[in-house]
């Protein structure tokens, strides 16, 4: 009876201490030669393998190309053992050794556990349901254990304690702030000045006090003995500080700081009770409050930040991706429509409209990435003279913010990407007319535009020309959709990936043989049928509504580009955390047995979707 039994690979990692007992009482070990066939058509299966040692690789009934490989805590073939029947051959491409579990355990354990029977056989939405629904159980505790730093601190004021209350209610006026921090005289020569608290709920005391607020020193009625958090402290515990001595605010402290003395130097900010708790239950808010109170460029960059770090902290805790994404997407738009109103008269802001394009325009946009921008001016409107210096500017602003510039030019500080309504419908003829590479990608980015700022009526305008060109089209609708399989298999990596453990050390681009074929050939569908949606998920429940995609399989091209986001975000976070720039490519030998097991399904979706756009576009006859 073996003891190493990995529970902690899926599906084995829900199981509870009764089901593992079964498992451990009735599982064996077997050897395999390398070549030797482990399962094939015609055999009954009798078993669930887990690889502890090797490689094997499946492939199709009489096919001689693997479609699927499985390295050490895989486990093979649930879906044959429930159906009775083999549907591939499996042959160990090296010497293999695995564990055997007798089918009769195999459905005690599914009757018993049904995360673990979603997981080991269900379809792909089910299987990701699963996930997710495990993962979401730990969200609250993640973010309880997140840094204090994490919630976006309050500046510090600093005022003299000789200064009148008059003077500090307009500072509160002028920063919009509620509290200023107050230095009183040293304690004792040579010690740093004592510092207090004054706040705008201390301001009855003052009143009451009798004494004209110009002529009251702020120093008599500050509090002193302040309570200080680290900036690493986890949020509970800053909360709990909080709420054990009775206070509404804390001042936040750099973490290398020693001694219980609060120094001026060591202060990072302050942090508000309402912060933390509207960052348990909507951290989103948080970043919201900030972008809409900056009055500055400079004020607004921090939020930015902030973004990607509640991005992490969410996938981190299990939310799922597609409620990031379209998070993101309404956080990154409120930060360019703030940048773009700090920049812009309020005349242009109301004679135009912003534009996002690309993964932001669709909402499916996870960590900072290359601007995809445009402004559309309303036919008619002369705009200021200074307008490509004001353009210049916002795209300058967005680099600040640590979005890069486009290299394809794909920004409104380019001619090509703004101008009138008139404008943009001609240059989306010319797109249609007389398409080559360029002006295909061109128009699929124009496409996926979404307004964040200004009159969105005018870019309606525009798609409503582009489909009126473009839906009549069928040769043209053809070349476009063709762009499909510009990735397919690039380099042979889908092979190498199957090929044995050993090729499985290669990084591959998970947006160009997964997010890309999924996103473009669901692009094409809606351009044909004239959808205004943008976002993938939402065109997929538009065509189904139409009766023009089978809804089944609409879920499951939606939960695999999902899971693509998914594996890309995870990739990219643990990039940041090493300090190293986003590269979008994910490493094979870094996916969980999970990750690898999904991997195979969700490109096995992206193989049927392509054969669906082949057909429908008749691609055969290009």
């Amino acid at each position: 009876m073996p003891n190493a039994f990995n529970f902690a690979a899926s599906p084995f990692d829900c199981l509870d201490a009764q089901q593992r007992q079964w498992v451990q009482e009735a599982v064996d070990i077997a050897y395999f030669r390398e070549g030797e066939t482990l399962l094939e058509p015609g055999i009954a299966p009798t078993h669930l393998f887990v690889l502890i040692k090797g490689f094997v690789q499946q492939y199709e009934a009489g096919g001689t190309e693997a479609v699927a490989g499985f390295g050490p805590d895989d486990t093979f073939d649930g879906r044959s053992l429930v159906a009775g029947q083999v549907s591939g051959r499996f042959v160990a491409a090296e010497e293999s050794i695995a564990y055997q579990l007798p089918r009769e355990v195999v459905n005690r354990l599914i009757a018993a556990n049904a995360t673990f029977g979603a997981l080991l056989f269900s379809d792909l939405s089910n299987k990701l349901g699963a996930i997710a629904g495990r993962g979401g159980e730990h969200e609250m505790q993640s973010l309880a254990l997140a840094r204090v730093d994490a919630v976006g601190l309050r500046p510090p004021h600093f005022v003299d304690a000789a200064l009148d209350v008059l003077s500090v209610v307009r500072l509160f006026q002028a920063e919009r702030s509620t509290a200023v921090l107050v230095r009183d005289a040293p304690p004792a020569p040579g010690e740093p000045p004592r510092l207090g608290i004054f706040t705008a709920n201390a301001l009855q005391r003052a009143v009451l006090s009798g004494t004209p607020l110009e002529r009251l020193p702020v120093g008599e009625v500050a509090s002193y003995g302040l309570r200080a958090v680290k900036a690493g402290d986890p949020v509970g515990d800053a909360l709990t500080t909080m709420v054990r001595h009775r206070i509404h605010r804390a001042v936040v402290l750099r973490d290398e700081h020693a001694g219980p003395q609060v120094e001026e130097g060591a202060v990072l900010g302050l942090v508000e009770a309402l912060d933390l708790f509207s960052f348990l239950s909507n951290h989103s808010y948080l970043i919201n409050r900030r972008i809409g109170e900056a009055q500055t460029l400079e004020e607004l960059a921090p939020a930015s930040a902030h973004i990607v770090r509640l991005v992490g902290l969410l996938h981190r805790g299990g939310t799922r991706v597609g409620q990031i994404a379209a998070l993101v997407q309404a956080l990154n738009a409120r930060l360019f429509e703030r940048a773009w109103q700090l920049i812009a008269p309020p005349e242009l802001l109301a004679r135009s409209c912003l534009i996002v394009m690309g993964s932001e325009g669709r909402g499916e946009q996870l960590l900072r990435t290359d601007q995809d921008n445009g402004l559309i001016l309303a036919d008619g409107y002369a705009p200021p003279g200074d307008l490509p210096a004001l353009c210049d500017r916002f795209s300058q602003a967005l680099a600040d913010f640590g979005y890069p510039p486009c290299p394809g030019g794909i920004m409104l500080s380019r001619p090509a990407w703004r101008g009138s309504v008139s404008t943009f419908a001609e240059r989306a003829s010319d797109w249609l007319l007389r398409p080559d590479a360029d002006k295909l990608m061109a128009l699929a980015i124009f496409l996926d535009a979404h307004p964040v700022a200004g009159d969105p009526a005018l870019l309606a305008a525009v798609r409503e020309r582009v489909f009126r060109f473009a839906t009549d089209n069928e040769a043209m609708l053809s070349r476009f959709a063709a762009a499909v399989d510009a990735f397919a298999d690039e380099g042979g990596w889908l092979q190498r990936l199957f090929g044995g453990a050993a090729a499985q050390d290669a990084a591959f681009d998970v947006k160009k043989q997964g997010i890309f074929p999924l996103v473009h050939g669901v692009r094409a569908l809606a351009l044909r049928a004239g959808l205004a949606e943008t976002g993938t998920a939402a065109r997929l429940e538009a065509l189904a509504a139409a009766g023009l995609f089978e809804r089944a399989f609409a879920t499951d091209v939606i939960e695999s580009l999902h899971f693509f986001m998914a594996l890309r975000l995870k990739a990219g976070l643990a990039e940041l955390d090493a300090g190293r720039p986003v590269s979008g490519k994910v490493d094979a030998a870094r996916l969980t047995s999970l990750e690898r097991d999904l991997l195979k399904d969700t490109l096995d979706i992206v193989k049927r979707f392509r054969r669906l756009i082949q057909s429908r576009f008749h691609l055969d006859q290009l």
